[in-house]
């Protein structure tokens, strides 16, 4: 079956009483026969929930995975994964990464003895090698990364990563989801998403998951999804899988709209530069063609000028709405610095990149001449010559 069947059919089929939508499986407990016999496959729901295997075996399928996982959230899902290593193991992680995750590694994780190297090796495969340790068990790599875009070739981090034993390769796919790129694919051990952005896509659930094919490590790691328990709701799995039936016509969309936003911005007086996996100028663009279905609707810009401008730009902002998040259905404008990355300390967020005039744009599924038009009154206001009120301190 092709994406958009598995999207509406993979765990889905019809219940016992014929509905074609099933029906939410609230219930935390499940009858037993006899002691230890019970009359189903469920005994309780955080260790297994019809629903939330509906959604496990559906997201499994969009990724190419044979086994899917749900957490409560991304970053449960995270540490879930930090629960597979031990005190002096190794990570090599991306350095331009989601702001929680480098919260969680450089803040909590660490203290559990796990050792971190956030390194540049978008570009850089050298980099990568050079970093690799004999305790090295694991690399996380997002791309394109958050917020600088910077796109990694998946194929050839998952070749670096065979040439060292032991080694799990996670990729967080959150900004492309399973539609725009399939990390399994390309020889990743671990495809990593938010739930919360693109596969629901309608801003109303927190959730996370970990899609796989290696039975060993799936064991693993249902074994510790069961007994820290950062298991979602029914009911979030259920708007979960809803929002998946979805997710290649918004996809679609998201795209269409990116590609003109981001040639716009490109084309625009007081933006410095724009980041976007779709434009040729684009660093990357050659791996992102070669590795991605699609270019997704995520994308970060630089405007000509500093803080007061970026505020006064995004407060005049109302159909983008400033807000953290991403891959909804509405267009979501932040400011990183001061938002998504403000746990990122200020050295670190100069070195990536994430300066003041730096702004991340998730495009939604408003009308194009909507979005042009309101950037273009935005960027006047922030860049107008006559004074301005001053932006919220």
């Amino acid at each position: 079956m092709k994406f958009e069947t598995r999207a509406l059919h993979v765990g889905q089929a019809p219940d016992a009483n014929g509905a074609v939508v099933p029906g939410i499986e609230l219930s935390t407990t499940f009858a037993q026969r006899s002691p230890g016999h019970p009359l189903g496959a469920y005994d309780y729901s955080r260790s297994g929930n019809p629903t939330r295997e509906r959604l496990e075996q559906c997201v499994a399928s969009l990724e190419g995975g044979k086994h899917g996982l749900a957490f409560a959230s991304g970053l449960a899902a995270t540490v879930t994964l930090m629960h597979t290593l031990k005190p002096g193991d190794h990570v090599v992680c991306i350095d331009d990464v989601y702001g929680g995750t480098q919260r969680y590694f450089r803040r909590v994780a660490k203290g559990m003895g796990i050792r971190f190297s956030f390194v540049d090796f978008g570009a850089h495969a050298e980099h990568l090698e050079s970093a690799m340790e004999p305790e090295t068990k694991m690399i996380w790599l997002e791309t394109p990364t958050n917020p600088t875009m910077k796109v990694v070739d998946i194929t050839q981090t998952a070749r670096i990563a065979r040439g060292h034993t032991g080694v799990v390769l996670v990729v967080d796919n959150t900004f492309m989801s399973p539609f725009c790129q399939r990390p399994l694919e390309l020889g990743a051990d671990v495809s990593f998403n938010s739930v919360s952005k693109y596969i629901n896509g309608h801003s109303d659930v927190i959730m996370g998951m970990l899609c796989l094919s290696d039975d060993t490590l799936h064991s693993k790691l249902r074994f510790l999804q069961n007994s820290l328990g950062a298991v979602p709701s029914p009911f979030d799995c259920y708007l979960a899988l809803r929002g998946a039936k979805t997710l290649a016509v918004r996809m679609r969309q998201h795209e269409t709209n990116a590609r003109q936003v981001a040639a716009y911005l490109e084309a625009h007086p007081h933006v410095r530069q724009v980041l976007y996996p779709g434009l040729e100028s684009h660093a990357q663009r050659d791996v992102a063609a070669r590795q991605n279905y699609c270019a997704g609707g995520m994308l970060s810009f630089v405007l000509d000028g500093g803080l007061l401008e970026s505020k006064r730009f995004l407060e005049h902002c109302s159909i983008m709405t400033l807000a953290e998040s991403l891959g909804g259905v509405e267009s979501l404008i932040e400011h990183p610095a001061l938002m998504t990355h403000a746990s990122v300390s200020p050295d670190v967020r100069e070195r990536l990149g994430i300066s003041d005039s730096l702004i991340r744009l998730s495009v939604g599924l408003e009308h194009i001449d909507d979005l042009l038009a309101e950037l273009a009154a935005a960027l006047d206001a922030a860049f107008s010559k006559t004074k301005c009120p001053d932006p919220v301190s």
